[in-house]
């Protein structure tokens, strides 16, 4: 996998000739916006606000977390040499969902990130999910140190997942791990629209 790393790594290859959408979804303080993060070539745009008092019992507490994004975070990676992927990470709270329609218009898919320790948040993600977008999704168990550990068949039968739905563990905090997680959610994407594969 190689990623730009020079100077003008904000500025697209000239051998890019595929660019993707993708949408990075998840419950609050799943770590949607440490993956973007993690893997953008290009300065990230974050929408992070402090949290108040104004959430208390509104929000859920996760530990140290004190900040939460409102809007949008965005970020680019280059798989490869040729495809460019665009990605939008949502805010995780339900009161913010009504802005997944329009971040997901022209996406390729959505990337689900998960934490075992609190998995029934995810239930209600995955059925915003099913209820407002058919587009394919894959599952990213995000490894926090604290976190059970699960072998993925497990999250699979836990969350009902399709058997055809691609579901990942690492540490998205790690660029490989992240990547990865795309590399499978777009092939899966790309698949299902009979376009061939990712070159990771």
């Amino acid at each position: 996998m190689g990623f730009a790393t020079s100077e003008d790594a904000r500025h697209l290859s000239a051998d890019v000739d595929r660019s993707v959408k993708v949408l990075v979804v998840g419950a609050y303080g799943v770590g949607k916006t440490t993956l973007i993060d993690a893997v953008s070539e290009i300065p990230m745009l974050r929408t992070e606000e402090q949290i108040t008092t104004a959430s208390v019992g509104v929000d859920p507490r996760r530990g140290a977390k004190d900040t939460t994004t409102v809007a949008m975070d965005f970020g680019r990676v280059t798989l490869g040499a040729s495809t460019a992927l665009y990605l939008f990470g949502t805010p995780g709270q339900r009161r913010f969902w009504d802005l997944w329609a329009g971040l997901a218009d022209g996406a390729v898919g959505v990337l689900v990130l998960v934490d075992t320790r609190w998995l029934e948040d995810s239930f209600e993600v995955l059925d915003q999910l099913e209820e407002h977008s058919r587009l394919p999704i894959a599952v990213v168990v995000n490894q926090f140190p604290d976190s059970p550990r699960h072998p993925d068949p497990e999250v699979r039968r836990a969350l009902d997942l399709p058997p055809e739905t691609p579901v990942v563990s690492g540490d998205v905090r790690e660029r490989p791990h992240a990547v990865a997680a795309l590399v499978a959610l777009v092939e899966h994407a790309l698949r299902r629209q009979g376009a061939g594969s990712v070159a990771a």
